[in-house]
């Protein structure tokens, strides 16, 4: 089996892939909350525990973080907890088959790469638009080609209420869900229906700004993937999403994974 990471600045995200290519299935994933000053060993104890007797059957990883102090100790993690199978963790310089079509290859997310790969992978009809919800809010653009032409960022909507409720004293936090109206008639329904529509508008306003204005973007064979754990609060209300995908990073991590192991370099 192989296990995939990828650490983002809210949640880490784990799941278990068994069998490979076409016949990969994943067979369990979890979600941790993200903690910054984690050591390696920390980090190792924690996967341990969710996998429990399965980590026998772990025979490779593949890792993602774009928690800069979490990247350095998963570097000392895998080696020293995952020594016995082939490992790769994703990072600028590794060979991912993405062409990188931007100012700065190396200023790019590796999860926005993974996010690419697999977008690709899973819906080679034409181009894609893959919006991320998380700890920010990213629309990338992927060609029919499979290349990242860049992208949109935006703060996330989990950071707005938190900014709003931090920064204004008669505003409280409230439970994210949609209200009755769009009009709200107290102040929890109003700010549920400004964070929730409000972002929705945000994300098909980009979308639909990106398919009038990036060449090939604005034909019936584009796909717009959601992805991100805050997708499912979202896909619902943005008219311009036309699929999900809860796993998508997951995904791309073990395509990568599998190129490495193709291309005889198991560890990278």
């Amino acid at each position: 089996m192989l296990l995939t990471v990828t650490v983002g600045n809210t949640n880490i995200h784990l799941g278990v892939f068994a069998g490979s290519g076409d016949h990969a299935e994943l067979v369990r994933d979890w979600r941790i909350h993200t903690q910054p000053h984690l050591t390696a060993d920390e980090f190792a104890l924690q996967l341990r525990g969710l996998l429990g007797p399965d980590i026998e059957q772990v025979t490779g990883v593949a890792g993602l973080s774009t928690v800069p102090s979490l990247l350095r100790e998963m570097r000392e993690m895998l080696p020293r907890y995952f020594g016995r199978g082939p490992h790769v963790l994703l990072e600028p310089g590794v060979r991912t088959g993405v062409p990188l079509l931007v100012d700065n290859p190396k200023e790019v997310g590796t999860d926005r790469v993974a996010h690419s790969l697999a977008a690709h992978e899973n819906y080679p009809d034409g181009p894609c638009i893959v919006v991320a919800f998380g700890t920010a809010t990213v629309v990338d653009a992927v060609s029919a080609k499979g290349e990242f032409l860049g992208g949109v960022i935006a703060p996330g909507v989990n950071l707005a209420v938190e900014a709003l409720s931090e920064h204004t004293v008669t505003v409280r936090k409230v439970e994210l869900m949609p209200p009755r109206s769009v009009i709200g008639k107290n102040t929890v329904e109003a700010l549920q229906s400004g964070i929730i529509y409000g972002f929705a508008g945000q994300v098909d306003g980009l979308v639909e700004r990106i398919r009038r204005e990036v060449p090939g973007f604005d034909g019936d064979d584009v796909t717009v993937v959601g992805t991100g754990f805050m997708a499912p609060l979202m896909i619902g209300e943005c008219r311009t999403i036309t699929a999900h995908h809860p796993h998508l990073a997951l995904d791309g991590l073990r395509r990568v994974h599998e190129r490495s192991r193709r291309s005889g370099k198991g560890r990278v």
